[in-house]
């Protein structure tokens, strides 16, 4: 029996006692936000965005939170976190400080504004904690309803984890499944793509989620009218509500200010969740919004008398202080005592918080000034150094950009002085202290790191037979899915059929449907199921069928999965692996190759592009041994070309920011990946023919990228470079390029420009002369080689043109 449906008595002094606790955090949490506004407009913190008005649903919603449960949640949530004891007062203020401290801020640590949730589910050394055993709550994000596609994840893995055979020994993750996702959004954020994606996607998988939507009838100041057909989101939803015939959505609706409907709606939304496995959505009307949508203006612009005055009356602290005295829980003088307390808290903690964030600062402060002030006294510009040195000492509450500032500035000063190393030194070293508190943890940080996986190369029979390439992918899978039981793989056509391609073919009959499963045509929620599931502890393979169709779940990639061990200071992770396949196919919506806004878009995410599918293939067994996301992009004209098989699958493994070296030249260095690299292949037999000897290197995955600097080995010997793909011009290639001769140095080995070859800035056009006069083709590479070679040396190579 659950812990929601065993019932324990308690005497009416325990239930009082709670119900005045509550009141107690509704009250801080109220108190927070009054003094959180304050502190932003005075100066101390750069922006406030503050859950007053929602704090009695967020308690009912805390008091049906068990361990195990997660949260996919939006920036209003404080009151929850704080009556799960997951956020203090100290913490609430490090946070609207942006302290980059995770003793301080546990929330990012200063990486994201206030409001903004978390807890952590990994230690300080990459490892899951047992969360089972602790109230979770996913990494918030900004953007309007992006939570809502990570909510469908975590919980579709408590379906996995209670129907997948193979999983029992994963007790850190999940009790039999009976843990309930729990989603809130805003009511006018109801009206974004993801949300309503997310809503059929979870009807549809039937997991246990509860969505709430809080709604003040506003969004920002733009009112419901504008927002949401009927100006009512669960009327509009109706057709979602499951009846006895079909399975759909248990949909409730609670006032807001009502405390003891609110604590009966959220018990009896946990139970239909945990118990049967059921989405519920829960509209919570009547909200209202005391301080406007944040501090960046008032709310008293766009509110009419009658609503202010409404939001006054039926304010939700104030409804539960009213309901609290009418039915004699407490004296109006208890309760003043408990808003009084509670102010005083608060503002003590604010205190604590500001001194904890602003003391380290005076500290360096301090020192930077007694140094200055030591090698001004033999400088020349002596007066200018102190006067620097008076400057900085009168800034009473310094930040670490006002301290550096002045040390860099005072640097010029001594470019010739014996002062310079000293303090060169001391900027030096503060950077390598200051700078990882705001850069740190992009990608792992854990011995699971993509770094600390050793190649394993493909072994063969003499007698390997070739075979289409898909049947390697293939069978490379069914010995990942027999290796690993928590690696599930989904998208669309990705069932049944074994994807479109056939790389799956067979896998769903063996292994089942859970494991292997079809969706729906929706690949933001496509991305959200792997995010939510990686998070828990599975190794979900969200497949997306084509890579131009990734733009559908680009902002999903970007704006969280990228960011998720950045924002969380290495706390969470979701090591997801995306698979896709794109390039060379014709015509505009399937052949595209945006590498170019991906590799830009999603850097916290690995790319990868293999050139072949035992790459691929390698590429999928370095990855389930790792930590962290991925992007495979296998070929998509490179499913029937024959490869050999080999005798050690799911064991190989491609190595991860590691290029090869495909064909060895002494004239010219060119870099590529993917199909391209066939092309390259064919013009340099032609080229050779010529007499130009090109050496040809493959870069197999962007990000990262050449981490040994082999290519600038190899433009020491050929002192000519050239970057080829198929993105537009300044894609991908310009990237790549970068790389080369900027970060690795390679300009200084060059004796012609560098150069790239692309495809037209326009899509490509369909049919195969679409393609000859859309992307770079033999031909363009051999004139283009050429062409570098007749600039180098025109005796020996005539012009073409």
């Amino acid at each position: 029996m659950s812990e929601t449906t065993s019932k324990t008595e308690i005497t009416f002094e325990d239930f009082k006692q709670e119900v005045l606790n509550d009141y107690k955090i509704a009250t801080i949490s109220r108190e927070c936000s009054l003094l959180g506004r304050k502190e932003v407009l005075t100066g101390k913190a750069k922006f406030g965005i503050f859950g007053d008005g929602k704090e009695v649903p967020q308690l009912a919603m805390a008091k049906a939170f068990q361990n195990g449960d997660f949260r996919s949640g939006y920036y209003r949530d404080q009151t929850f976190m704080m009556a799960i004891g997951e956020l203090t007062i100290q913490q609430f203020f490090a946070g609207l400080y942006g302290h980059p401290d995770l003793e301080h801020d546990p929330m990012s640590a200063g990486r994201q504004m206030g409001g903004h949730f978390t807890t952590h589910s990994i230690d300080e050394n990459g490892n899951w904690k047992n969360l089972t055993q602790q109230k979770n709550s996913s990494a918030d994000i900004s953007p309007t309803a992006g939570q809502m596609p990570r909510l469908l994840g975590l919980a579709q893995a408590s379906k996995i984890y209670r129907n997948v055979r193979g999983l029992e020994n994963f007790t850190n993750f999940s009790n039999n499944g009976n843990e309930v996702a729990w989603g809130t959004i805003g009511n006018a954020s109801s009206s974004e793509g993801p949300f309503f994606e997310t809503i059929n996607a979870a009807g549809v998988l039937q997991v246990p989620m509860v969505i709430s939507v809080w709604d003040d009838e506003y969004g920002i100041s733009v009112h419901a009218r504008h927002q949401t057909t009927k100006e009512n989101i669960s009327e509009i939803l109706k057709g979602f509500q499951r009846d006895e015939h079909n399975n759909g959505y248990e949909i409730l609706t609670v006032k807001g200010w009502d405390y003891p409907a609110l604590v009966a709606t959220y018990e009896k939304a946990a139970e239909i969740a945990r118990e049967e496995h059921v989405p519920v959505l829960i509209h919570v009307q009547e909200l209202t919004q005391p301080q406007g949508h944040s501090t960046s203006g008032s709310h008293e612009r766009y509110k009419d008398a009658d609503r202010l005055a409404w939001e006054t009356e039926f304010d939700c602290v104030a409804q539960m202080r009213t309901w609290l005295l009418q039915n004699d829980l407490a004296t109006a003088e208890e309760l003043d005592a408990i808003q009084a307390n509670s102010k005083k808290e608060v503002l003590e903690g604010k205190k604590v918080a500001w001194a904890a964030f602003i003391s380290p600062m005076k500290e360096e402060q301090l020192e930077l000034i007694s140094l200055l002030n030591s090698i001004a006294s033999s400088s020349a510009n002596k007066v200018f150094i102190e006067k620097q040195a008076v400057d900085l000492a009168a800034i009473k509450e310094p930040i670490r950009k006002e301290i550096l500032a002045v040390a860099r500035k005072v640097l010029r000063l001594l470019v010739n002085e014996n002062g310079r190393a000293q303090l060169a030194t001391w900027i030096t070293n503060y950077l390598d202290k200051i700078q990882p508190k705001f850069s740190s943890h992009l990608y792992s940080q854990s011995d699971k790191n993509i770094l600390n996986v050793t190649e394993v190369k493909a072994t063969y029979d003499d007698a390997a037979d070739e075979v289409d390439a898909r049947l390697l992918l293939r069978d490379n899978f069914d010995a990942i899915f027999n290796k690993y039981p928590e690696v599930l793989v989904f998208g669309e056509d990705a069932g049944n059929i074994g994807d479109v391609n056939q790389g799956l073919e067979g896998m769903q009959e063996k292994y089942g449907e859970l494991r292997v499963a079809d969706t729906g045509i929706r690949e933001a929620t496509i991305l959200g199921q792997g995010i939510g599931m990686a998070m828990r502890g599975l190794r979900p393979i969200a497949e997306i069928q084509y890579l131009d169709y990734l733009l559908y779940a680009i902002q999903i990639m970007s704006d969280d999965l990228a960011t998720l061990q950045y924002r969380t200071r290495g706390r969470q992770k979701a090591p997801l692996i995306i698979r896709t396949r794109g390039h060379r196919l014709e015509g505009i919506w399937h052949s595209g190759s945006p590498m170019g806004m991906i590799i830009n878009a999603i850097r916290g995410i690995h790319v990868l592009v293999p050139r072949n599918m035992t790459k691929a293939a390698g590429f999928y067994n370095t990855l389930l041994e790792t930590d962290e996301p991925a992007l495979v992009i296998e070929c998509l004209n490179g499913y029937r070309l024959k490869e050999k098989m080999p005798t050690n699958l799911g064991e190989f493994k491609t190595p991860i920011g590691v290029v090869e070296t495909i064909k060895t030249g002494s004239d010219i260095t060119i870099v590529s990946y993917g199909s391209t690299l066939r092309i390259i292949e064919q013009a340099a037999k032609e080229l050779l023919e010529v007499g130009i000897d090109v050496e040809i290197i493959d870069a197999q995955s962007l990000l990262p990228f050449d981490i040994n600097k082999d290519c600038v080995k190899s433009v020491m010997k050929t002192n000519r470079l050239l970057v080829i793909d198929e993105d537009v011009p300044g894609g991908a290639s310009a990237y790549l390029l970068q790389q080369i001769i900027e970060e690795h140095n390679g300009y200084q080995y060059l004796d012609s420009q560098p150069q790239t070859l692309t495809s037209k800035e326009h899509r490509p056009a369909y049919g195969t002369d679409g393609d000859y006069f859309s992307k770079p083709s033999v031909e363009d590479v051999f004139e283009k080689v050429y062409a570098i070679m007749h600039e180098a040396k025109p005796d020996k190579f005539s012009s073409l043109y």
